[in-house]
This record gives C-alpha cells, sequence and structure tokens, in this order.
C-alpha cells in the first residue's frame, strides 16, 4: 500500500498552465481595452459656419501647377473672392474638395486658409487676410496652394466652401 500513497500527491497536482494562459489573455485584453479608452478622441462637434459666409464670392478661378526646388509639383488655385457685405474679412478658411470621375469624393482639404495675393513687390505674394483685410465691397484675387492632389482627381474645378471666416 505504500506505493498508493506516493501516487497521491502526484495526482492531486494540478495543472495550471491553462489557468495561466487564460489569466495572461485576459490580462492583455484589458490592457488593449484601458489603452483605446484612454487614447479615445472626443467626438468632433460640427462646425458651425458664421452667417457672414454667405457674403464671400468666389469667381474668375485658374490653375496652374509648378515643380518647386526639391522637384515635386505644387499646384495652385487662383481665382477673385469678393466680400459683398458691410464688414472687413480679417482671416478665411475653406474647404477644398476634389471630385473623381463619377462625382466622387477624391480628396477632401478640409482648413485650407485663403491668402490673398498682394501686388506691391516685385511678383505677387500670397499673404493672410490679417496683413491684407478683405473690406465691405472689395474684391482680391486669392491663392490656394496644394502639395499634393490625388491621382482619381478628375480635373475639373473643385469645391470650394467658407468654414471659418473672421470679421471686425
Amino acid at each position: 500500500m505504500s506505493s498508493l500513497d506516493q501516487q497521491t500527491p502526484a495526482a492531486e497536482e494540478r495543472d495550471l498552465s491553462r489557468v495561466i494562459i487564460f489569466a495572461a489573455v485576459a490580462g492583455v485584453i484589458a490592457v488593449t481595452l484601458a489603452i483605446a479608452f484612454v487614447l479615445r478622441e472626443p467626438p468632433k462637434a460640427p462646425k458651425t459656419v458664421s452667417p457672414y459666409a454667405a457674403n464671400l464670392k468666389f469667381s474668375d478661378f485658374k490653375m496652374s501647377a509648378a515643380e518647386n526646388f526639391v522637384g515635386s509639383t505644387v499646384s495652385y488655385i487662383d481665382g477673385t473672392v469678393t466680400n459683398s457685405g458691410d464688414k472687413t474679412v480679417t482671416h478665411l478658411v475653406v474647404e477644398v474638395v476634389f471630385k473623381d470621375e463619377v462625382g466622387q469624393m477624391a480628396q477632401d482639404e478640409p482648413d485650407v486658409p485663403l491668402r490673398v495675393l498682394r501686388t506691391t513687390g516685385p511678383y505677387p505674394e500670397a499673404v493672410d487676410l490679417s496683413i491684407s483685410p478683405l473690406g465691405p465691397g472689395q474684391s482680391q484675387p486669392f491663392r490656394l496652394t496644394f502639395d499634393h492632389i490625388s491621382a482619381q482627381w478628375n480635373r475639373q474645378y473643385p469645391e470650394i466652401r467658407v468654414t471659418d471666416v473672421t470679421i471686425k
């Protein structure tokens, strides 16, 4: 009977490897969920566009491209912005949407600052409206600059919508 007594402690030892693996997997899942919860971004509230944006009109669009000093192509949209309201515009941000061949969005540029062209020097210089404000009833040439435009773009003029305007 002494041989049975020796086997009893060995039979009572439990295989804990499954419990350890389960605990490790549960720990990894818990840590991953905690990190995802901490790093999540709060939902963005939709921007309300100033009612004054209705007083800003865009016209005379021209598109061009040039190669910069590092060999990549820079694209430009030039045009005229007109302030038909009664206040002076000191800052203007637009959203530019490039469409593809079937009319769907190929590229969205949500926060592009509109720069007006100042021609007081030897060449036109694109400056912020804070430097050259757009007064009531005035029109000024503008330029939007893009380092990259999607290859799916249909080569038509993009949609330009005012997303932020500062007036005084």
